[in-house]
């Protein structure tokens, strides 16, 4: 991906500030990689439309992927290129260049539990130490056993505090998993594509945490991945719950074929208008 264009930045300044616009105007491998990464989304069937589903998301995308820092200023500096210098850009972009960056490959995983695992064909040992996680950057070379079953962590919070929700998988033998940037790579999907394990996607109990599931795990696992569900969810819904989360979300997939999970999850948002955030499960 080369720089980011100014018509493009501008582009994406209104999208940020919860403008929509033309799917037309925004085309080739930046939207297809942001659409793909779930960032943005396409509205409508016949005009369809551009719209940001997570715009800190895409904030964390530019500064990542581009080296972007303040998009409203490398806009402002770029219109004004006669008088930009190298320093001015280094300010708003953490590279001149301003190209694609990968400078890590993987994903995070923590444990309740000391685990077995295989790297590089070597014998490793995953301990759980509070505060501490491992990144696993040879994901394709890393091999767990057959019988461990995979929690994916939707937030990072919830990924960071995992000791305070042993309560709720204490039934587990499991390796916890959060992918690396949040929301912005595949990688963490790739390798549970390419093991036979099974899946259990731990995250937010509203509109956008099924749409995560079932459009970027569900989709690609098949039977192997679930939602999960605490037995208390209901009251926690009651409780806890965010009218927000229900009025600012939508649905991106048909109810047909779902899991019961799914069904439920979705019959709580319904029944009591509001979403529920994991962050409810951490117990401090």
């Amino acid at each position: 991906m080369s720089k980011l264009s100014i018509s493009n930045a501008e582009k994406l300044f209104k999208l940020l500030n919860g403008e929509t616009l033309p799917s037309s105007s925004l085309k080739g491998e930046l939207c297809e990689t942001l659409i793909s990464e779930n960032i943005i989304q396409k509205n409508g069937r016949s005009r369809q439309t551009l719209s940001v589903n997570n715009p800190d998301a895409l904030k964390t995308f530019l500064f990542r992927e581009l080296g972007i820092n303040d998009l409203a200023q490398y806009i402002s500096e770029l219109k004004d290129s006669e008088s930009i210098t190298r320093s001015d850009l280094v300010k708003i972009s953490n590279d001149t260049k301003t190209t694609k960056v990968r400078t890590f490959k993987g994903f995070l995983v923590n444990v309740l539990e000391p685990m077995q695992c295989t790297l590089n064909g070597k014998e490793i040992v995953i301990s759980p130490t509070e505060g501490l996680f491992t990144f696993v950057v040879d994901f394709d070379r890393f091999a767990i056993p057959d019988d461990i079953i995979i929690i994916g962590v939707e937030n990072a919070e919830n990924f960071r505090y995992i000791h305070s929700q042993q309560y709720l998988f204490s039934d587990f033998k499991c390796l916890f998993v959060s992918r690396y940037p949040q929301n912005q790579s595949n990688d963490l999907r790739n390798w549970l594509t390419s093991i036979p394990n099974n899946y259990l996607h731990f995250g937010d109990f509203d509109f956008g945490g099924l749409n995560i599931f079932v459009n970027e795990f569900k989709k690609y696992l098949g039977q192997r991945a679930k939602f999960y569900v605490p037995e208390n969810l209901e009251s926690l819904f009651e409780k806890y719950g965010n009218r927000n989360l229900y009025y600012n979300q939508k649905i991106t997939f048909t109810l047909d074929n779902q899991d019961d999970e799914v069904k439920y999850v979705y019959s709580l948002i319904v029944k009591y208008q509001k979403g529920l955030e994991q962050e409810a499960l951490i117990k401090k």
